[in-house]
């Protein structure tokens, strides 16, 4: 399976569009990176079956109280995720993605969690399982790691965020690492995004179903096509989000602009889902800037 042509265009327009703007105004797309820290943090958390809200997430990387008690290991998850999240987008544009990278943003992710599993591939007698899907023996690891890099790098042919959904499909299939397996693949989804000129997306933890449906498809039959569907359409509204603060629109939460031009608030969220209007999510609610319908 492979991106369509549709897509790709659509795509490529609003890359043109992202650059275009972009120019000169490194600052604001700084800021908006920083305000969607926490909302990425509690997203890929939440996807693991952290407890934690997203307002006690922001509370927490703010080193602020939150109102309930919560587990050590949940603070450390919330804190740890946001420094590798913060230190990939410093570095993805200085080298490419290698085996000691990885390394050691899993040691960030999992430092004073499990220190004696962070930062290193599963070794002798460390099997782990994710739902039926038994993972590979630890002894084929890193042999299996350093093959999916070397195939992502060697190939210049496929779509980019086809590479990118392949390998993502492939390193969870793998699960090189004993813990922090999902929150590390995603954190490599946006390493690869960024090296490629793009910005970071967010894998949300409500549409968690199908994103766990497309590991299942990718070990049944090898079909991509899920993942490639979850990566455009989330890269597609990082970048109407963008696109709509660099040209100064007026944001507004897409119930009040379906109020306001008399339009079922249900045909529109569907659009945004499809991505098929300019909308995009703050803190889980959706927006839209200057659109005509």
């Amino acid at each position: 399976m492979a991106t369509t042509n549709p897509v790709k265009n659509e795509i490529k327009a609003l890359k043109t569009e992202y650059d275009r703007l972009g120019k000169g105004k490194e600052s604001l797309l700084k800021l908006i990176d920083e305000s969607e820290l926490s909302e990425s943090v509690f997203n890929s958390n939440a996807i693991e079956n952290s407890t934690l809200t997203l307002k006690e997430t922001e509370r927490i990387l703010l080193e602020m109280e939150v109102s309930r008690n919560v587990s050590v290991r949940e603070v450390f998850e919330a804190k740890n995720l946001a420094r590798v999240m913060e230190y990939t987008r410093s570095k993805a544009l200085e080298s490419e993605l290698s085996m000691d990278m990885i390394l050691l943003l899993h040691k960030i992710l999992i430092g004073n969690i499990n220190d004696a599993i962070a930062g290193r591939f599963r070794t002798t007698g460390e099997y782990v399982r994710v739902g039926t899907h038994i993972a590979p023996a630890p002894g084929n690891v890193e042999r299996m790691m350093e093959t999916i890099l070397l195939e992502f790098s060697a190939d210049h042919h496929n779509y980019f965020a086809d590479k990118i959904a392949k390998f993502h499909l492939e390193f969870e299939t793998v699960h090189p690492f004993c813990d922090g397996n999902g929150r590390m693949g995603r954190v490599l989804i946006n390493f690869q995004l960024m090296r490629s000129g793009f910005p970071c997306i967010i894998i949300r933890d409500k549409e968690k179903r199908i994103y766990y449906a497309s590991f299942s498809e990718y070990r049944d039959s090898k079909n991509t096509k899920t993942m490639e569907k979850i990566l455009t359409l989330a890269l597609m509204e990082a970048l109407h989000k963008r696109i709509a603060y660099l040209r100064g629109e007026d944001i507004t939460p897409l119930a009040n602009f379906a109020k306001a031009h008399k339009r079922s608030i249900h045909t529109l969220l569907n659009a945004a889902r499809r991505q098929t209007i300019p909308a995009f999510r703050e803190k889980g609610v959706w927006k839209i800037g200057d659109y005509k319908l």
